[in-house]
């Protein structure tokens, strides 16, 4: 259950994110700059967490077995996005992808409380920006703005009810877990490679937005860094 009280955290950054969007549409420079950030974040996570985990394992069928369920799944998705249209197909497209951040984060508080904890700081700034685009797409056609909140904030619960689903997996043998590992590593991926950074390309971009996703990569890194260091200290102290 720890990873599903974690999940509240990102839900209230949809909300923030929401909140923000009906009072002020943000700019274009921003919501690239935000997208590098959450990019940045993600995939160091995706790097320094996730990855060791699955090779910590060394199982190769487990792996190719995950990842590759992983990529299919992930791909389905962008061609179902590719053939929808209009404002139901986009909600659905977002649920789907907060589902699997849900589920993804589930996996990640299996690989270990430290893993969760990153990718919650990584998926907050993540789905911070999905609260800001849903708002502004919704905004087009509903006029009231708690409407448009109360819609945004119900795909946002998917979140919690997706780490639900992976809590389970804790108590599968670990070459299973690693399996279910390699998936998240592969959705991890295809957030960053084919939403995030393809999304903010899409948009005016400076030396400075590009900076942001090696500023998000460092940071975390540097965030685990401590936090290694602070667990060296804690034991030394024993």
């Amino acid at each position: 259950m720890q990873a599903v009280a974690f999940t509240l955290i990102p839900v209230v950054a949809v909300l923030i994110g929401s909140l923000f969007a009906v009072s002020r549409r943000p700019s274009d420079a921003f919501v690239s700059a935000m997208q590098h950030l959450a990019a940045g974040v993600v995939f160091a996570a995706a790097a320094a967490e996730i990855l060791p985990q699955v090779m910590h394992e060394g199982s190769p069928i487990a792996t190719f077995t995950g990842g590759a369920l992983g990529i299919l799944v992930m791909l389905s998705l962008k061609a179902l996005e590719g053939r929808a249209s209009g404002p139901i197909a986009m909600l659905g497209a977002v649920a789907v992808d907060i589902l699997i951040d849900g589920l993804v984060l589930g996996l990640a508080f299996v690989a270990g409380g430290k893993a969760g904890v990153l990718l919650t700081i990584a998926l907050t700034l993540e789905v911070l920006f999905l609260g800001l685009t849903v708002t502004t797409e919704l905004g087009e056609t509903i006029k009231s703005k708690a409407r448009i909140i109360a819609i945004t904030m119900g795909i946002a619960l998917l979140l919690p009810i997706g780490a639900a689903i992976a809590t389970p997996v804790a108590t599968f043998p670990p070459v299973v877990i690693a399996g279910f590992l390699s998936f998240g590593l592969m959705a991890l991926l295809y957030l960053v490679t084919e939403e995030l950074l393809v999304e903010a390309h899409e948009k005016p971009d400076t030396p400075l937005i590009s900076a942001m996703f090696f500023i998000g990569f460092l940071g975390l890194l540097l965030i685990e860094e401590f936090w290694a260091d602070r667990s060296t200290w804690n034991v030394l102290d024993q």
